[in-house]
């Protein structure tokens, strides 16, 4: 029996380093998987054949390069059976995305909906009508859907998918993850930290980066060696309530002077005397900027040297590579970009040759629903071999 065990662990941990291989490099031949995992070729092929076998992989073709001369049989990551929902529970709009094994979104559900101050379970319900919708629609292509990921404005518990308190939505102590009946797993996340993961995974890709991500709050999420840091409690990234004066308005979280009430969406609208911003969103601003409106544009001052303040120690703290700005500041960046920088130089001049460079994010609104559908993906490839007994056992039948 012990020896079983064993043998099983090993299997699927071989299992896991193939598949792994197989994404990083795109494709691969058995030969050039033995080479790359330290395997026998007897044994990649039979692990090639139980991915073959669940859908996780599939051959590409002859290819020139094989032993002796003699082509050989690519294989790479297969989007055609397994897939994943990424959902994003924000305070002014629904958001949910299908996305398949080799990161292909396969579908796009947005609902715009101001959630403030509205019950928690009603939001909850409208999140999960728009979510099955893409779950039936996923398995009428024959995807099929094996987890899902949430992201929500505030700190969660990710053992229990309850959100601790989330400030804009006027939410505290929400069991989101057990009121939200998919069918499928569900992982509740902060929006912050899966946005970061949708950076990592889909967008810029670099290996240490402090994400920030605008919308009505501001979080951050920070990714050391690939890897996402949470904190103690999984409660890190708040930057959104960074002080930058504490003689400031008062701010939803109880302290005054917080970034957000620079910084956030809210404080654009109000700058320039926008009373409608669910009717005409960000874009409103976007095309006042482009028109050269003083009063958008001096607002935009004033939120990149509030969000330059906040970074700035934020980097005498964790000391990032990059700062990469997502969220409502992606269309802004042309003109908010520079302040951020020049405020964060002027900062930190005295203390490092240069300040960490300012980059734009190239997912924008979506990197938290991506993250979020990327962080289920990334429990398929560290145990293939869980996912293929479910996908093979008729007993465990395609959610509904």
């Amino acid at each position: 029996m012990a020896q079983a065990v064993r043998h099983d662990a090993m299997r699927a941990r071989n299992l896991s380093l193939v598949l792994r291989e197989v994404r990083t490099h795109g494709s691969l031949t058995r030969a050039s998987l033995a080479e790359v995992t330290g395997l026998t070729k007897t044994t990649v092929s039979k692990l090639v054949g139980d991915l073959l076998d669940a859908g996780l992989v599939v051959e590409t073709g002859a290819v020139r390069g094989g032993e002796r001369g003699r082509p050989g049989v690519e294989v790479r990551v297969s989007g055609d059976r397994v897939a994943a929902l990424g959902l994003e529970l924000n305070v002014d709009y629904l958001a949910v995305r299908v996305v398949d094994l080799a990161r292909r979104v396969r579908l796009r559900l947005t609902q715009t909906v101001d959630n403030r101050l509205s019950e928690p379970l009603d939001v909850i319900g409208d999140l999960r009508r728009l979510a099955l919708s893409a779950l039936a629609q996923a398995e009428g292509t024959g995807l099929r859907v094996v987890g899902a990921g949430l992201a929500v404005p505030g700190p969660v518990d990710v053992e229990s998918g309850e959100i601790h308190n989330a400030p804009n939505l006027g939410w505290r102590n929400v069991p989101v993850g057990a009121a939200l009946d998919l069918g499928v797993p569900v992982r509740v996340e902060n929006e912050a930290n899966l946005a970061a993961l949708g950076e990592l995974w889909f967008g810029v890709g670099r290996a240490d980066f402090l994400y920030v991500s605008g919308e009505i709050g501001i979080g951050a999420g920070l990714v050391v060696n690939g890897a996402l840091f949470r904190g103690a409690r999984g409660f890190a990234g708040e930057l959104g309530h960074v002080v930058v004066t504490p003689e400031g308005p008062q701010c939803r979280c109880g302290a005054r002077g917080c970034l957000e009430q620079y910084a956030g969406q809210d404080a654009f609208f109000e700058a320039v005397g926008d009373r409608s911003p669910y009717a005409h969103g960000i874009d409103a601003i976007v095309a006042q900027l482009e028109h050269g409106d003083a009063a958008t544009l001096a607002a935009c001052d004033k939120a990149g040297w509030a969000l330059g303040v906040a970074l700035s120690s934020a980097i005498n703290l964790v000391d990032p590579h990059t700062i990469v700005l997502g969220g409502i500041y992606a269309p802004l960046f042309p003109w908010i970009g520079g302040v951020v920088a020049e405020t964060m130089g002027g900062r930190l001049a005295q203390l490092r040759a240069q300040a960490p460079p300012v980059e734009v994010s190239q997912l924008g609104s979506e990197a938290a629903a991506l993250g979020a559908a990327g962080q289920v993906l990334e429990t398929v490839v560290a145990d293939p071999a869980a996912l293929s007994e479910r996908l093979t056992d008729r007993r465990d039948p395609a959610p509904r």
